[in-house]
């Protein structure tokens, strides 16, 4: 496994922030608590502006501990083959990220303390500054793979315009567009998934010809004491149903989905998802199917963020407009949508799962291959 990769916007600040860890005599140099503690440059004298301030830092602060641990599983899977033993690492860190943003939901609570007019006490003194031009949460997005025909366009332009005037963050967000993402890396990683290989287990194949069973047989066994109404309805169920497998088992229409965004994975990035999802309780399957729940959990919660913090503005601002030159609340709730889910493909595996008596059942050689994790030794060998 590769070292945590540090994301390039903290380099620097790192790197100093090392060289003064390394004389800290006390608790107080150690992190710097001098200037941690003096960084609250209020504007106005109205009581409520310095929670505000604070409140923000220390979601500045998280977002960077974030985008730390995704650099770090990054690496991970940025590796050609990935020892899955490393697994345990991946989803311990998964599960840092997802408490982190638990605890960036509840901060909202903090600033909802403070009323409207308390607000309105300082927010001119905001002048153009606005959480939008959030830089690591823009990097962040960016990491885990949101797609960037997906952002709604703020005020008419590309997001990146509000940062034009901050050199350095303008580059490193540009950066953090071009780089591989976690859901691009996902993706690779998922196409290996073992089982799905046509010239082995041939999962999809097998996967076909049970749901093409399972939904003739119930097709068939619902006909009794039916009248031609009732008969009607059921054939019209009973197509609905094909037609939504024949999604997934038709590529060229899988791809038709992804090119509208109503996919994001490759088609066999999909299967190997599926697998998992139905063979998690063999052990090479438990944890990949832990790291795809964790993955899910992100989403709900950066989209439960996006919401409780349209609610908070709503509650504050009324339809005012946004300091840094949005419609406000409006423009908020466009990105509560399923156009900001990285992971929505996983979140749609549901749709499409059968009881397990119905799966196929696993031959002596998958079952084998899947009793334990893989590593690169047995790879080597």
């Amino acid at each position: 496994m590769s070292c945590p990769v540090a994301s390039p916007d903290t380099k620097q600040s790192d790197k100093s922030y090392n060289a003064a860890a390394n004389k800290a005599k006390t608790y107080g140099e150690y992190l710097q608590l001098d200037k941690l503690l003096s960084s609250q440059g209020m504007k106005s004298k109205a009581h409520d502006e310095h929670m505000f301030i604070i409140i923000h830092q220390v979601y500045e602060l998280w977002f960077k501990q974030i985008i730390f641990e995704i650099d770090s599983v990054r690496g991970v899977f940025e590796e050609s083959f990935v020892d899955e033993r490393e697994m345990f690492v991946v989803t311990s860190r998964l599960k840092r990220v997802v408490q982190i943003l638990k605890l960036l939901v509840d901060q909202i609570g903090v600033i909802e303390t403070m009323s409207p007019m308390d607000f309105v006490e300082f927010r001119n003194m905001l002048g153009s500054a606005s959480g939008f031009q959030s830089y690591q949460f823009r990097v962040l997005e960016n990491k885990l793979g949101l797609p960037q025909a997906n952002r709604q366009k703020y005020s008419q332009k590309d997001y990146k315009t509000v940062l034009e005037s901050e050199t350095d963050n303008m580059s490193t967000v540009v950066k953090s567009e071009t780089e591989t993402s976690l859901s691009e890396l996902l993706q690779r990683w998922l196409e290996r998934t073992p089982g799905i290989e046509k010239d082995g287990f041939n999962f999809w194949s097998k996967f076909s010809d049970k749901v093409n069973e399972m939904l003739q047989k119930q097709y068939n066994s619902n006909q009794d004491d039916l009248d031609q109404s009732a008969k009607d309805n059921l054939k019209i169920q009973y197509q609905k149903q094909r037609e939504t497998f024949d999604s997934i088992f038709n590529e060229d229409k899988h791809k038709e989905l992804r090119s509208k965004g109503d996919r994001r994975f490759t088609h066999k990035a999909f299967q190997g998802a599926m697998m998992i999802f139905f063979y998690r309780d063999e052990p090479r399957f438990n944890l990949p199917y832990q790291m795809l729940q964790l993955l899910m959990d992100i989403d709900a919660l950066v989209m439960k963020w996006r919401y409780t913090h349209v609610l908070m503005v709503h509650r504050m601002l009324g339809s005012k407009p946004g300091t840094g030159g949005s419609s406000g609340v409006d423009y908020l709730k466009s990105t509560v949508t399923d156009r900001y889910k990285v992971f929505l493909d996983l979140f749609n595996l549901s749709t499409f799962l059968i009881p397990r008596s119905e799966l196929p059942v696993l031959d002596l050689q998958m079952m084998k291959q899947l009793s334990k994790p893989s590593s690169s030794a047995e790879i080597a060998e």
